[in-house]
């Protein structure tokens, strides 16, 4: 409509799963439940096709399917804004789930957190000043932009599956007060094995320095299911509070003939009234439910919420760009640890920035991979952090079934690296306006350097020789 307003989107998704089908079909089931990112459409068709191809079939990656679907929601958000002649983030705040609603697979959802994010980001990163400050440099400088973005995000918690979600745990008391946990979660960097001894200091009542781990093993905690979907933590911690819990029932009557003891003391009259000082802890895992026939049911267990304000500087001449400043605000329940959650949040959106504006795969016309190594396949770098990065989370929310109220982190703000990609949209269509290109145009993800010196158009672009049909360039260079 032209205030803004999405009345319907029909939409179809291709993905390359290359030569075998791998995770393909289960990652276009994500991007069709996840494509609608932080926005109620009223009427919404989406349908995905996992295609074969003569390239080599990818695993999974961070995100599953939604940091592909949700930019291409995104997209057509600019889209809307650029047709209608309003400002991306008022098209965006119109569109936006409020309150209390329901997602277009009609479960319900209580957006009252992602508008609290929305609003707490646009205050912290002062959009509307820098959006001024911008446009003032824009018009001052002809061969630099800038450009600013402001990105929101719901990112659906879940497996799909009551089966997929389950865990267990191992925990062993010593007669030295000492604890060993075993869990089924995988320690990948994410902080996992850190939280688990947390979680058995706040159930025992015990120092954290008296807790050991033993690394994940099949021989201890047999039938593990896969360490992915950002659940980890989740679902091994309750496993683990469970164990802790038999084991504090079992020891109560010494520990409160005995308040003042140690955990030594406990443990060793414990051994001699013949109590057992092991236990095994379960979760069964997430209720989910969905009737794909239908296209209706309850596959998610929760939602986490975010928004991103990012700033960027074009060079046009050569496309390169800074990352200037990025602001992130997030909703994460009652935190077990804040360190490691600030941490997944600022490694995730880097490892998004890489996503969207680096990481470009090319292949041959037969299948080859052409970008092998650092010297054709770029990382993000040091470089490519924001020169002022800020995270914060909105106050403790109370968030039913989850371990202490509690939520995963490790996926979703990968997505928010898109605010980096939106910024460089907006960046060069100041430059395209400047030179006198007021018409639609498509920019294509990883936004590269040379992506954006072409869509940066001039006279210098003009002279760059089109292709002759079925030419074939690996890289993109013209001299």
């Amino acid at each position: 409509m032209n205030d803004g307003r999405i009345m319907a989107l029909d939409v179809v998704h291709y993905a390359n799963g290359g030569f075998t089908l791998d995770e393909s079909l289960f990652v276009t089931e994500n991007g069709l439940l996840k494509l609608d990112n932080a926005y109620k459409i009223p009427n919404l068709r989406c349908r995905g096709l996992a295609c074969k191809t003569n390239l080599p079939s990818n695993t999974a990656f961070r995100g599953f399917g939604f940091p592909q679907a949700a930019l291409i929601t995104e997209a057509c958000i600019t889209k809307v804004a650029a047709q209608s002649g309003l400002p991306p983030e008022k098209v965006r705040i119109i569109n936006m789930y409020k309150e209390m609603d329901e997602t277009h697979y009609k479960q319900e959802i209580n957006a009252h957190n992602l508008m609290k994010c929305w609003n707490e980001c646009m205050e912290m990163s002062s959009y509307y000043a820098r959006k001024t400050m911008v446009e003032d440099f824009n018009k001052k400088n002809y061969w630099k932009k800038k450009g600013i973005a402001l990105i929101p995000m719901k990112f659906p918690i879940g497996l799909f599956s009551l089966a997929a979600g389950q865990a267990a745990a191992l925990v062993h008391i010593y007669l030295d007060g000492s604890v060993l946990v075993t869990h089924s979660g995988i320690e990948m960097g994410q902080g996992v094995h850190t939280k688990m001894i947390q979680v058995v200091s706040r159930e025992l009542g015990m120092p954290m320095a008296n807790i050991h781990l033993r690394g994940t093993s099949t021989e201890t905690v047999p039938n593990a299911n896969i360490s992915g979907g950002s659940v980890v933590a989740d679902l091994n911690g309750m496993a683990v509070q469970d164990a802790c819990q038999i084991l504090r029932k079992r020891l109560e009557p010494i520990i409160s003939k005995n308040p003042h003891g140690t955990w030594k003391d406990w443990a060793k009259e414990a051994f001699n009234q013949s109590i057992s000082l092991s236990a095994t802890g379960y979760f069964r895992g997430y209720e989910s439910d969905m009737d794909w026939g239908k296209g209706e049911g309850q596959p998610f267990a929760y939602f986490v919420f975010g928004t991103a304000c990012s700033e960027v500087e074009v060079d046009c001449l050569t496309g390169d760009h800074k990352n200037i400043r990025t602001d992130i605000v997030m909703d994460v329940g009652h935190s077990i640890n804040p360190a490691i959650d600030i941490g997944q949040v600022e490694g995730a959106f880097i490892q998004g920035v890489g996503l969207y504006t680096l990481e470009e795969l090319k292949y041959s016309p037969e299948g080859n991979l052409y970008t092998r190594g650092p010297e054709q396949y770029k990382i993000p770098s040091f470089c490519d952090v924001p020169t002022e990065f800020n995270v914060s989370f909105l106050p403790a929310s109370e968030v039913a079934h989850t371990l202490y109220s509690s939520k995963g982190l490790g996926e979703s703000a990968l997505f928010l690296g898109s605010s980096v990609f939106f910024a460089l949209h907006d960046a060069i269509c100041a430059a395209r306006r400047e030179r006198g290109f007021s018409g639609d145009f498509t920019l294509n993800s990883p936004l590269t350097p040379e992506k954006i010196r072409m869509a940066c158009e001039d006279k210098f672009t003009k002279m760059i020789p089109k292709d002759e049909p079925g030419s074939f360039v690996p890289w993109d260079i013209r001299i």
